[in-house]
């Protein structure tokens, strides 16, 4: 589908599912041989991360945890610019280093604020992986460590990410029309 609506808004193709599926695959080569040594937790953001970090995971080659963590800063199309913290982690994350798996960074108010909680958790180092990065809307100085793909500052639905909870399911990724 080249176009879709979702609720009230209409949505053109921006990324098809070889091209996300190929930044996946990128991503978890680069992850597999840069922490080959380190005794890992993946740590995925909900809900938009979910397809992602199911897709990598499944690449990741190394010893190795997952866990999710749920935060939320957005209403409708707008960064709401206040994090929610509704779901926490329950591992323990001493001398760990922690994979932060992100569906996008765009403002990275919520970056900060995971890592902010991150921080308490005593772990050896944080890696923040990324499927997509809104260099444009970006305003924070945390570097992000793994990138699968730049995009502009635009609206998007589809893999994982949503528009008022719906979207979701969506296998490619569409821009705002």
């Amino acid at each position: 589908m080249d176009k879709i609506k979702v609720l009230d808004k209409e949505f053109i193709l921006y990324l098809d599912e070889s091209r996300i599926q190929n930044a996946i695959k990128d991503l978890a080569n680069r992850l597999n041989q840069d922490l080959a040594e380190e005794d890992l937790v993946f740590v995925a953001v909900l809900n938009g991360s979910f397809m992602f970090a199911a897709d990598l995971f499944r690449q990741i080659k190394l010893p190795a945890q997952i866990s999710f963590v749920k935060l939320s800063s957005y209403s409708g199309t707008q960064s709401t610019g206040t994090m929610n913290r509704l779901i926490g982690l329950n591992e323990d994350l001493r001398g760990k280093t922690i994979v932060l798996l992100e569906d996008i960074i765009d403002t990275g108010n919520t970056l900060v604020e995971l890592i902010q909680q991150l921080g308490d958790l005593h772990a050896k180092s944080v890696k923040i992986v990324s499927l997509l990065f809104k260099p444009e809307a970006y305003k924070k100085e945390i570097p992000i460590d793994y990138i699968g793909i730049e995009i502009p500052n635009e609206f998007i639905v589809g893999y994982g990410l949503d528009y008022n909870g719906f979207g979701r399911n969506l296998a490619c990724i569409y821009k705002i029309v």
